[in-house]
């Protein structure tokens, strides 16, 4: 069975009044301490583009890991092949699920995602992340606190039951403007559907654009009393 880093011990702290609101500080000391057992699992959403910006001034050479449900946008995977274009020595790795939409439809009916999400994204996000993470000591999320009520009380460093990992969270304390603003100042390539009501993408079956920026994940699995995938769920 995995253990936690004892990373108890000497907590680390890190100052949010800086540029990058600690965000960089905290990469910095993740890959110092971890080295090469860390991956960055990213969805390539807004947060996932300043993520990656923000990785490549720390690690070059970071291993980003993309969850290819095989259901994500077109323009999803447009985005992923920009980044590929800036930041040529980032290792992605599309990390695919075990069954193929055909398998999984044949063992659990058609569209699972309409009459259960929730098995849907177990198959298709938390069995490929944790196979991802077996071994792996430490895993980078783009969660913000702003984002939700499940995410308020996210800390840079956090232990993650579910995957038995480390959880590190650098954004927590950037708002919506906060990210943008350092998009555009850096001039980042980004998801299109960003522009056209949709401030988070997901599976596009599951994702729908949204008017009201006070909820930012009100277009995820619309009609079902669901809000997270349960990658972030213990």
């Amino acid at each position: 069975m995995l253990t936690y880093h004892t990373w108890d011990e000497e907590k680390p702290s890190f100052s949010s009044d800086n540029e990058t609101k600690g965000a960089l500080d905290v990469l910095a000391w993740a890959y110092d301490h971890y080295q090469d057992d860390i991956v960055y699992a990213c969805s390539f959403g807004i947060e996932g583009i300043v993520l990656i910006d923000l990785i490549a001034k720390v690690k070059p050479d970071a291993e980003i890991v993309f969850l290819d449900t095989g259901l994500h946008f077109r323009e999803t995977y447009e985005t992923i092949e920009k980044v590929k274009k800036k930041y040529p020595s980032l290792r992605i790795i599309m990390k695919q699920p075990n069954l193929s939409l055909d398998e999984q439809a044949k063992q659990f009916g058609d569209e699972l995602w309409k009459h259960n999400p929730n098995k849907c994204c177990e198959l298709r996000k938390i069995v490929p992340l944790r196979e991802v993470l077996t071994g792996v000591s430490a895993w980078i999320s783009g969660l913000r606190r702003e984002q939700s009520s499940t995410r308020r009380h996210v800390e840079y460093l956090n232990k993650d039951e579910k995957f038995r990992s480390i959880k590190i969270c650098p954004l927590i304390h950037w708002t919506w403007k906060d990210v943008w603003n350092y998009v555009h100042k850096h001039e980042l390539p980004y998801n299109e559907l960003h522009d056209k009501g949709y401030p988070s993408i997901g599976c596009e079956p599951c994702t729908s654009p949204v008017y009201d920026l006070e909820n930012l994940r009100s277009g995820r699995w619309a009609g079902h009393e669901k809000i997270e995938c349960g990658l972030h769920e213990s």
